[in-house]
């Protein structure tokens, strides 16, 4: 059987964060039924962050209320506090995302928090998540995303020291999935290998989880070396839309269905439709008034039966 690659569809929440455009309610939960509908079994939904900071994600609430239940997918709400905990318990989102840094720059920028304070927080959440474990209606799974761990767009360079160490706080709290991301897009593959056998050294247990802007045109072959290094999750946004607006410069995901596309010609499962999802890009292109950016929504797959 080929080695299943799980891809987490991040465009309803990262991809339209960063967009001039304000999507309604009702076509973020088309965006995100037709994307459960083109494979997609676990996505991040919404974002529970201050409405005044990050506009685009100020109808959370209202999004998850217009979702269907369905048990078969997990929808993923993005936390940067105690607050966002609270909303996401109340929302009954299946997982919190909860986001920290590797740098001080861009977690102060971020959170008003370093990054030691930020990991403190962190451990506040997974003690109240077990403090509901086994209740009715017990609230979402905790996972983390580690921001700026190839670069920070105010405090430069990211060391693998760095990276190694905020990993190790963070398996010790607990937490059992960790996203890596680059969030200004500046990693390289080479580089990419060492961070994650940095966190392998530091989480040998953990669930390890790779995030990639194609700010520098590097996204693929950053997945490529994630891959190749054993890492079994990846992060994409459909049309490759966003980025993040506490990052300048930090332009749009890497795409899910150019990633598709890259792994089902490799022979990877990924239990998406690749005709599916390119619709899916055009349609969303439709709504923030700009094409896509993702190469396949231009040029669609191959071979074209």
């Amino acid at each position: 059987m080929s080695r299943f690659i799980e891809i987490v569809e991040v465009g309803p929440r990262d991809g339209l964060q960063n967009e001039k455009a304000i999507v309604s309610t009702q076509d973020k939960i088309e965006l995100i039924n037709r994307l459960e509908a083109a494979g997609s079994k676990r996505l991040e939904t919404v974002s529970f962050v201050h409405p005044g900071r990050v506009p685009q994600m100020a109808d959370a609430e209202a999004v998850m209320a217009g979702l269907a239940p369905d048990p078969a997918v997990t929808r993923i709400g993005l936390v940067l506090n105690a607050r966002g905990w609270d909303r996401a318990v109340e929302t009954g989102v299946d997982q919190a995302n909860v986001s920290i840094a590797a740098s001080d720059g861009f977690a102060l920028k971020n959170s008003g928090l370093t990054v030691a304070q930020q990991v403190e927080m962190l451990g506040e959440i997974v003690n109240r998540s077990h403090n509901m474990a086994g209740a009715p209606g017990a609230g979402p799974t905790v996972t983390a995303i580690i921001s700026t761990v190839w670069g920070c767009p105010f405090d430069g360079e990211v060391s693998v020291d760095q990276v190694e160490a905020v990993v190790r706080d963070v398996v010790a709290l607990g937490v059992g999935e960790i996203g890596l991301a680059d969030t200004i897009g500046v990693g390289d593959p080479w580089a990419v290998r060492r961070k994650v056998e940095a966190a392998r050294r530091a989480a040998p247990d953990a669930l390890l989880r790779l995030h990639f802007h194609d700010t520098r045109n590097t996204a693929m072959a950053n997945i490529f070396a994630g891959i190749e290094a054993g890492v079994d999750v990846i992060d994409a946004s459909v049309g490759g839309i966003g980025g993040c607006p506490f990052a300048p410069g930090a332009t749009g995901n890497v795409a899910t269905e150019d990633v598709v596309y890259m792994l089902h010609r490799a022979g990877f499962e990924t239990g998406y439709d690749l005709d599916a999802l390119i619709e899916t890009a055009r349609w969303i292109g439709d709504r923030i008034g700009r094409p896509a950016p993702s190469a396949l929504s231009r040029a669609g797959g191959w071979p074209r039966l």
